[in-house]
């Protein structure tokens, strides 16, 4: 009888932080893969250590029949340049140390999870390298573009150099998961790969956003007002000043909208003074960070759900994983956003509305369309997108795509 094929899965994030590698592990566990997790510390979104762990650990769990292997990682702390920058470079640096133990090790695959920074691939590099271990790598982030969208760096020599690194992890591995047409257009010019070798898969989103979830208290707690929802990391590439200013126009026009901000990150508490310094306290409230497993609770009380991306080369290129949870929420979508994710909202699923990012003028424009609508054409909008996630879309299609890949002969 042959045994079950063992995976290793390389990725700074892992439970109990809240990523899709999460999902797709499990899935993994599901199939009787046998999973082996190298992560970090966990610490993203806050930048605290999450109750429990700590520079002392624990280095060694097990959760979910999944073997999870934890290194050193300096945490995000206030989530300042150098934070980052200094968090971003200890987990690679330190999952190196692991080598020598897993060297001695089989393993059938070599997945590495691909957020930012791109350096996390490293040691899963190495070791498939080492030991001529088929390595797939999930490009969630892609970069340089990625660390361009959030840094303005400016100097030739210094772009040059990211470029030269991003590009060197991307040869390097066997396989290549994207997320559209487009990334993997741009990854095949980048790697020389030929198109069989990079594989178009979405963002699953997990099972629990296909629930119908109405909160009496969060209803009452928004006084019946038409609720635009945003969830997610509130970051520099989300353009929350797309949002600001179209709040501010609508605001103008007397339309009655509540903004409910759901999520946390780097660029909070400047969004936060924005908000005040345009006078708009009594429009936006700020839920902060909560588990993935109560956003239906949220989408449940949205009467559209919105999302705005800056102007990007990364960007335009994938299409996020928000889009594809809000899609399987069952309510009409309003995004401010370039490339794929228009296609997919308007023409596919159609189930709402996407301008370009940065326009502000336009993403008014869309809002104010979904909020003259009736209740019943809203919902029937939203209705088309959770149909278009059952038949397209859904956890177990996708990630079923995904695992053959990954395991392909």
């Amino acid at each position: 009888m042959a045994s079950a094929p063992r995976v290793l899965v390389v990725g700074q994030h892992f439970w109990p932080e809240g990523f899709r590698i999460n999902d797709i592990c499990d899935y993994f566990v599901e199939q009787g893969v046998q999973v082996e997790v190298l992560c970090g510390l966990p610490n993203y979104p806050k930048g605290e250590f999450f109750p429990g762990y700590s520079l002392r650990g624990p280095y060694k769990q097990e959760h979910g029949g999944i073997q999870i292997r934890r290194v050193p990682e300096i945490k995000r702390g206030s989530n300042s340049n150098l934070r980052i920058f200094l968090n971003y470079m200890s987990f690679p640096v330190m999952s190196l140390l692991h080598l020598p133990r897993l060297l001695f090790r089989r393993f059938d695959r070599i997945f590495i999870y691909q957020l930012s920074p791109v350096m996390m691939a490293w040691t899963g590099i190495v070791l498939g390298w080492l030991t001529r271990t088929t390595t797939v790598m999930y490009v969630l982030d892609l970069w340089p573009e990625n660390l361009f969208s959030v840094l303005h760096v400016k100097t030739p020599w210094l772009r040059k150099f990211a470029t030269g690194v991003s590009h060197w992890h991307y040869r390097r591995v066997d396989r290549i998961v994207v997320l559209s047409e487009l990334m993997r257009d741009r990854l095949a010019e980048v790697t020389g790969k030929a198109k069989d070798e990079i594989e178009v898969v979405p963002q699953a989103c997990e099972k629990f956003y296909e629930e119908t979830v109405v909160s009496a208290e969060l209803q009452e707690s928004l006084g019946g007002k038409f609720t635009a929802v945003f969830t997610g990391n509130i970051s520099p590439a989300q353009s929350f000043v797309t949002i600001i200013d179209a709040a501010e126009q609508l605001e103008a026009e007397g339309l009655d909208i509540r903004w409910l901000i759901v999520g946390d990150g780097m660029s909070r508490s400047d969004v936060e003074d924005q908000v005040r310094a345009r006078g708009l306290e009594h429009v936006f409230r700020f839920e902060g960070h909560h588990p993935a497993t109560e956003m239906p609770k949220y989408f449940g009380s949205a009467s559209v759900l919105v999302g705005c991306l800056v102007q990007s080369d990364l960007l335009e290129a994938t299409i996020p994983a928000k889009v594809l949870s809000y899609i399987a929420g069952g309510r009409p979508l309003v995004l401010a956003m370039d490339g794929d994710v228009k296609k997919l909202v308007e023409d596919e699923a159609k189930c709402g509305f996407v301008g370009p990012a940065g326009d502000s003028a336009a993403f008014a424009a869309n809002l104010r369309t979904v909020y003259n609508l009736s209740e019943t054409e809203r919902r029937s909008m939203g209705e088309r997108g959770r149909k278009y996630h059952f038949e397209h879309l859904e956890r177990n299609k996708v990630l079923a795509r995904l695992t053959d890949f990954i395991m392909r002969g």
